[in-house]
């Protein structure tokens, strides 16, 4: 027998159409190892993936059409033409089903990734709102507390003047004796690997530690202060100092009032 029907049966045996006679002869085939047949299955499959992702349909030449019906014709078991066009229907409507059915998958599939991203975008945008919310409820809160302190005639401004460590620092403290106050500077060079800058209050003999800060890469920090023990303040200052603070000033110091 001619190999060419084969050549003819395996397009229409990759999409699943094939049945009947020409199923079992040409599986039969295929258990012999005919390395020419695998050869057009594996053709056929790789064009009904190519067909799948194709944004506009292709339709065949027509010459394409005719070369099929050709070989058909000239099988070694002729059949009834009309039964042939069946055939030939048959195997391109499973065709189009098969690359319809893939082509679905496909958009479902990238539509299903979009979706996806979509959603972890949107996730993303309101935790970062909630941190922004958090963050301006927190400033509000800040500057209602600082114009609270700036009612009182017992509120001071305090003007830390910057010192040879850090030349171009500045900063200021809002102060009240029982309420507290605020600390503000700007300028600072962010504190080496390992160190941190400490805020001290001066109200007797021996500096108090009043609470440690970094600065962000502009060089400004903001931190509120308790109010101080053993009497009035007369000098606050800024050191640099080990991270986590110290009980004592160790360090070089920064800033300082008069």
């Amino acid at each position: 027998m001619s190999h060419e029907p084969f050549e003819t049966l395996a397009p229409v045996y990759a999409v699943g159409a094939l049945d009947g006679d020409d199923l079992v002869r040409f599986e039969a085939h295929l258990r012999e190892g005919c390395a020419a047949c695998e050869a057009v299955l594996r053709e056929s499959e790789e064009t009904l993936v190519a067909m799948a992702r194709e944004t506009t349909p292709l339709i065949p030449p027509a010459h394409v059409r005719d070369e099929l019906m050709r070989r058909v014709n000239t099988s070694s078991r002729p059949r009834p033409a009309r039964f042939r066009w069946i055939r030939w229907a048959a195997g391109t409507a499973a065709a189009a089903v098969a690359v319809g059915a893939f082509s679905a998958g496909m958009v479902a599939s990238r539509y299903e990734k979009r979706l996806g991203i979509v959603a972890r975008e949107t996730a993303q945008m309101r935790e970062q709102i909630r941190r922004e919310q958090a963050l301006l409820r927190e400033e509000v809160a800040t500057a209602r507390a600082v114009a609270d302190l700036l009612r009182d005639p017992a509120t001071r401004v305090v003007t830390l003047d910057a010192l040879p460590a850090a030349p171009a620092a500045s900063g200021r403290v809002v102060w009240h004796e029982q309420a507290g106050g605020r600390l503000y500077v700007s300028g600072l060079p962010p504190a080496p690997a390992g160190k941190t800058y400490e805020l001290w209050t001066i109200a007797g003999p021996a500096p108090r530690p009043a609470g440690t800060f970094d600065v962000d890469a502009a060089g400004r920090a903001s931190r509120p202060v308790a109010p101080a023990e053993g009497g009035p303040v007369k000098v606050f200052a800024v050191t640099l100092e080990p991270a986590g603070g110290v009980p004592a000033p160790t360090g070089p110091m920064v800033l300082a009032s008069k």
